[in-house]
């Protein structure tokens, strides 16, 4: 049976679900829904239909799932348990400290409602936090490492554009190799923040900007740089528009424990991204699938992640599973 889909925002995020959603022959796209004015909004899909986020009501019955790709700052706190109310959602919240403050309102609604609410998925959340759990339960006498990058950050991409005399910037998280090989070779070091991460920051300064006192702002920044090494480089806006303007990233996590008499064994999972949006727009798909199917049959209220088969995240069957992936 076809999904009926929609997509809540038209973002970075929402543009990769809708070709996310294209890659997916059991899922089928019924409108997206914007805050912005439906009517000049464009998709370069033929057949894309927009719509105010105000109409969302009058499509119960005609949409399975709401895709929901807003931010995790305002929006999704918001929008999420709105339209959990009437329909199925799946979400990538991602500030890690509120998702149990954020799990508790969603599946609250959603247990009223009746509908169910998969939260917190993508990568990290999200498939990192799988790999964790997997990782832990194997290995009990072990210690867990995550390692972000190298990516582009959004958040700290942003801190570097609002210090003055900065015109353009973006900033790469960069873990560092010689620790990450140290691990990989069974050693379980206890690191700084510093230890762990680089941060390499390229700007485009103003025209008469003093440069040597954006260096210096940025790298001082308390919450974003001033923890890390971190290394300032200025750039033209061409090579800033050239040179980066995707949106990579990924990472690994890795445990490192131990079994038996001490034998060293390690468990790794890596992602390496050259679009971050599309990656996780393509996880936010797979669990869409998954919230429908278990909401069919009869389950309801919010899920993460960990309350999920991964068998409910693939189109096939089990007897397809079996025979071509067990």
């Amino acid at each position: 049976m076809t999904i009926k889909a929609g997509i809540v925002g038209y973002g970075n995020l929402g543009k990769g679900v809708l070709q996310a959603i294209a890659q997916n022959d059991d899922i089928e796209l019924v409108a997206v829904f914007t805050r912005r004015q439906p009517e000049q909004m464009h998709s370069p899909q033929a057949g894309v239909k927009f719509e105010h986020i105000s109409a969302a009501e009058s499509y119960v019955g005609r949409i399975d799932v709401m895709i929901m790709c807003g931010g995790s700052a305002t929006d999704l706190p918001e929008q999420t348990p709105l339209i959990a109310r009437l329909f199925n959602t799946v979400d990538s919240f991602d500030t890690h400290a509120k998702i149990p403050e954020f799990y508790d309102t969603v599946n609250a609604v959603a247990k009223e409602s009746g509908k169910l609410s998969v939260i917190s998925t993508g990568w990290d959340p999200g498939l990192f936090s799988m790999n964790r759990l997997l990782a832990e339960a194997i290995l009990p006498v072990g210690t867990d490492y995550t390692f972000w990058g190298k990516g582009v950050s959004q958040g700290h991409s942003d801190a570097i554009r609002r210090v003055p005399g900065v015109k353009g910037g973006v900033q790469y998280t960069v873990p560092v190799q010689d620790v990450i090989e140290q691990i990989r070779a069974g050693e379980t070091p206890e690191l700084t923040t510093r230890e762990k991460h680089l941060r390499e920051c390229y700007v485009v300064a103003e025209e008469h900007a003093d440069q040597e006192e954006i260096r210096r702002a940025i790298v001082s920044m308390p919450n974003y740089f001033a923890d890390y090494d971190t290394t300032v480089t200025f750039i033209t806006e061409e090579q800033l528009r050239e040179e980066h303007g995707e949106m990579p990233h990924g990472g690994f996590v890795i445990r490192s424990g131990v079994t038996g008499q001490g034998k060293k064994q390690i468990i790794e999972f890596g992602l390496k991204l050259d679009s971050n949006p599309e990656f996780t727009a393509s996880v936010l798909v797979a669990y869409a699938r998954a919230a429908v199917r278990l909401n069919r049959e009869g389950q309801s209220g919010a899920k993460t992640v960990f309350d999920v088969p991964f068998s409910y995240l693939s189109p096939k069957s089990g007897e397809e599973l079996r025979r071509a992936l067990l």
